[in-house]
């Protein structure tokens, strides 16, 4: 009799699973902000119009490929722990904090902001991960997620200056 899936995708740890849990948790929430950012960020990028748009559409361009290159770091730290990633676009839906924009038209002004709003969104999740990664002493995770937090502000930054009025 073959082992039951769970046990198939157990990954050694030295960690406890318990707290583990927490972070795989948090983990799989910032994941799944993740691809919804990165997606309203295409959204954008394929829909900006107006003045600045060459700038604006390699911008948001360069930041999608910056959170698109985050969620392979994201689900691997999860199953190096042992636990299990997201699966599906409806397992992102139903983990994710981000809402969607839909809007048949979103200004660039209303987009850069909402892009930048979004992004400190997913810092404060990054926070939450590195909390819960330190509680349970798991120090790749509490060191890697710094570097995503510090993209994040990069980008919320970089949204604001290009949306500032002269």
């Amino acid at each position: 009799m073959a082992d039951a899936p769970a046990a198939q995708l157990a990954t050694p740890t030295d960690l406890k699973s318990n707290q583990l849990s927490s972070v795989a948790e948090a983990l799989n929430s910032a994941l799944a902000d993740c691809f919804a950012l990165f997606l309203k960020t295409k959204n954008f990028h394929w829909h900006v119009s107006g003045p600045h748009f060459r700038d604006y559409h390699l911008l948001l361009d360069d930041q999608a490929a910056q959170i698109f290159g985050v969620t392979d770091a994201i689900a691997e730290r999860v199953r190096k722990t042992g636990n299990v990633t997201l699966r599906s676009i409806g397992d992102v839906s139903r983990h994710q904090t981000i809402k969607d924009n839909d809007e048949d038209f979103v200004s660039a002004a209303d987009m850069l902001a909402e892009l930048r709003d979004d992004n400190l969104k997913l810092v404060e999740s990054f926070r939450n991960v590195k909390e819960l990664a330190e509680a349970a002493k798991d120090n790749a995770t509490s060191g890697i997620v710094d570097e995503w937090t510090d993209q994040a502000e990069e980008r919320a930054w970089f949204l604001f200056e290009a949306s500032r009025k002269a």
